[in-house]
């Protein structure tokens, strides 16, 4: 048990298990940010530049410790959330709270590895079912998963996350895992919570009077080579691949899986019965859209045979960032392009029929070595901000 009683969650076992994948200084994360202690002087901070909004997840762990409602659920966890959505209200900063952003319960990946197993749907309602019970009244705006793209791919397929499961080709120090098939079962389980919890909140709680989505990751993809044709094949298959399935915007607007992915995965593909297939459908009434980076994409062939590789590598394609998209980010290796958040926007303007969208992350980190007067006048930010609200803009219009 940690502070007020929480359990352990999955990323206390992996950052212990695996301090080399913690990070540069192969720390752990017993203690990060704390934002769990000074979250009265974050509210203050946040009052003092006219924040309007605030964007927090709830840790499962904290409020049932032990994964499942039935075991029991910890009343101190409870009031502590219920002490931050009325400090924040107080100063009337709207809360946005995010039901799981990838810290499972230990005890349910140790019961049945997570989201591999479709039991995780049942505990993952009613947990979301206390939540609705005990902040409905409070919060307005709901999310159901942060990025269901990462854990499938970073926690099942390369092993880099939480819960740190991939194939021995590639990360022989992986406990176990099929990188080429569990992606897509994980995937498969987050999008049906995901849409289970959603179900519920429109069938019992939406006297409550508020929204409910998912969050998605995004990126925008360029062909290599412009006047070649293999690379621009080679996007385009990226965008289905990526927004369609690792965004989830495929099942979210038609209930089904794009149809590439279908003819390129085969039986490693998960699929959706008829009543599932209504579940998933329009389960969302707006998308947080998380957006970072804009890759080029240039052709790549696949394996011979699907156990030589992961499922990353099923759009046959292979992903670049280089200096001639934008400015380079030291800290994450990656070049940022402005431009890539308009196209992003549009497209889900014209393909998934102009759905609410909120921007629920968008920024860029720093090394930390800047000089004082370098940190307070902080020009390399305030350029990233305003180029991307510039674009951000445009699409509006």
């Amino acid at each position: 048990m940690c502070c007020l009683g929480r359990g352990l969650n999955v990323w206390d076992g992996f950052t212990h298990r695996y301090p080399n994948k913690s990070g540069p200084d192969h720390g752990n994360g017993d203690t990060t940010c704390d934002s769990f202690s000074y979250w009265q002087k974050d509210i203050d901070v946040l009052d003092e530049l006219n924040a309007t909004g605030y964007r927090f997840s709830i840790a499962w762990s904290r409020i049932i410790p032990r994964g499942k409602r039935s075991r029991g659920v910890n009343k101190d966890g409870i009031n502590y959330y219920h002490g931050l959505i009325d400090g924040l209200i107080d100063k009337g900063i709207t809360p946005f709270v995010t039901l799981f952003h990838w810290d499972l319960p230990q005890v349910l990946q140790d019961e049945y590895e997570g989201f591999l197993d479709p039991q995780i749907i049942h505990d993952f309602k009613d947990y979301a079912n206390l939540c609705f019970q005990e902040f409905g009244h409070k919060v307005k705006n709901w999310l159901t998963i942060n990025q269901l793209y990462t854990v499938p791919t970073r926690g099942y397929g390369a092993g880099s996350d939480a819960p740190g499961r991939c194939s021995p080709m590639v990360d022989p120090t992986c406990y176990a895992g099929n990188s080429s098939t569990e992606p897509y079962i994980v995937a498969h389980n987050q999008l049906l919570a995901h849409a289970t919890v959603v179900d519920l909140y429109r069938k019992n709680y939406s006297h409550q009077g508020g929204k409910i989505g998912p969050v998605m990751i995004t990126r925008w993809f360029l062909p290599y080579n412009d006047t070649d044709p293999d690379s621009i094949a080679a996007t385009e298959r990226m965008k289905e691949f990526f927004l369609g399935w690792y965004m989830f915007m495929g099942p979210l607007t038609n209930g089904t899986y794009p149809q590439i992915m279908i003819d390129t995965v085969g039986e490693r593909l998960p699929s959706f019965s008829p009543e599932e297939s209504n579940l998933v459908k329009g389960s969302y009434d707006y998308l947080g859209l998380n957006y970072y980076v804009t890759q080029y994409a240039q052709p790549s062939p696949n394996p011979v045979h699907w156990a030589n590789h992961t499922a990353m590598m099923d759009a046959g394609a292979k992903l670049t960032c280089t200096i001639y998209i934008s400015t380079y980010d030291e800290t994450k290796n990656s070049y940022y392009y402005p431009k890539g958040i308009y196209y992003v926007m549009d497209y889900f303007k014209t393909k998934y029929y102009n759905p609410l969208i909120y921007v629920t992350e968008n920024g860029i980190s720093t090394p930390g070595n800047e000089t004082r007067d370098e940190s307070m006048f902080d020009y390399k930010r305030i350029e990233y901000l305003c180029s991307h609200l510039c674009f951000l803009s445009k699409v509006i219009k």
